[in-house]
């Protein structure tokens, strides 16, 4: 299983750009029926499937059609709305993302507890051509970019203010998903091992308080925003590292992490499709590819740098592990005021 999600993550950033790239002529809907295609095929073959290379093969094409759809939503909900309501669709799309890693998890875990795992994967698969039809029947079409107007997927890294998105995409994901990822050791170094299940509860319910907040300021606020998060989750870390000798401060921690966190993938999402809007749609879908090839490369980066510090230094080093790589996604996004995290209301671009 375990190879399982690396193989997954590692389609997704290794197929995000050159796929986005091949695909920009193709209509939108068609593009997007082709990934959930891809995606519903790709888990019913893991479902039924008693054939280890068989079932890696299928998780590289649900990473595949994963990544591909990833990258294309932004964009869509950009066109979907007016120019001063562009924001606020594109937040309200990417809180799928967010609501999806809080709740998808556990969710998959209870069903394999209680179905099995098998039966999980057939679940998501119903679900899916559930959205298909949903999609067929409600959801509008977009042409693709024609030639002329399609620039090379690196030239976007050129537009004003993709560099830093992607630069705090990239850090902000591996900081948090070091500690993340080995909550659990922490935990069991602070004495909470018996109480993981809470805490991350407190956790996810206050990323879904940072999402409705998020989602109901961006249009205005996105570049506050971006630095309360990443204040939120410093300040989170710091009493992690330092103050968390009692069961209450480890709650207020994980609740002010979780304030902190929820949104962001709607904040950088947003950021990265504004920045690179700005040189037009291909540059926006661009950016949009290579912030989804970052944070794939960033989680799985995550996992391999929480190891390492695990080795050398034990668990006590996660929360500063944290603020280090916290202290230059602040400079940048104090810094990026003109372009990647504007300081003026998104419908003026």
């Amino acid at each position: 299983m375990g190879q399982a999600v690396t193989i997954y993550a590692l389609a997704t950033a290794l197929t995000a750009i050159p796929l986005t790239a091949a695909t920009a002529g193709w209509r939108r809907k068609r593009l997007l029926l082709t990934a959930m295609a891809a995606f519903a095929v790709a888990n019913t073959v893991t479902a039924v499937s008693s054939v280890y290379i068989l079932t890696m093969a299928a998780r590289f094409v649900a990473g595949v059609a994963a990544g591909l759809a990833w990258a294309l939503l932004a964009g869509y909900a950009r066109r979907m709305a007016p120019v001063h309501l562009q924001g606020r669709a594109i937040a309200i799309a990417m809180t799928g993302i967010p609501l999806a890693l809080s709740l998808g998890v556990p969710a998959g875990t209870f069903l394999g507890k209680v179905l099995g795992w098998r039966a999980a994967f057939l679940i998501m698969s119903a679900l899916t051509v559930v959205l298909i039809i949903w999609i067929i029947a409600a959801v509008a079409d977009y042409p693709g970019q024609r030639p002329e107007n399609r620039i090379p997927m690196l030239r976007a890294l050129a537009v004003p203010g993709v560099v830093p998105v992607l630069f705090v995409t990239l850090v902000f994901v591996l900081a948090h998903t070091i500690l993340y990822t080995y909550i659990t050791t922490l935990l069991e170094l602070l004495g909470m091992s018996d109480f993981t299940d809470l805490v991350l509860l407190v956790f996810g319910a206050v990323c879904m308080i940072s999402i409705w907040i998020v989602g109901s300021l961006i249009q205005r606020w996105l570049r506050g925003l971006t630095i309360a998060s990443t204040l939120l989750v410093a300040v989170a870390a710091a009493i992690l590292a330092v103050l968390a000798d009692s069961p209450a401060l480890v709650y207020l921690a994980m609740a002010l992490w979780g304030l902190g966190w929820g949104g962001v993938p709607t904040l950088l999402q947003t950021a990265v499709s504004f920045a690179g809007g700005t040189a037009g749609p291909a540059a926006a879908d661009a950016g949009q590819a290579m912030l989804v090839t970052l944070w794939n490369v960033a989680m799985a980066g995550g996992g391999v740098v929480g190891g390492i510090l695990l080795e050398q230094f034990g668990s006590a080093s996660f929360p500063w592990s944290v603020l280090v790589l916290l202290a230059p996604v602040l400079a940048v996004v104090v810094g990026a005021r003109a372009h990647g995290f504007p300081a003026k209301d998104l419908s003026q671009r």
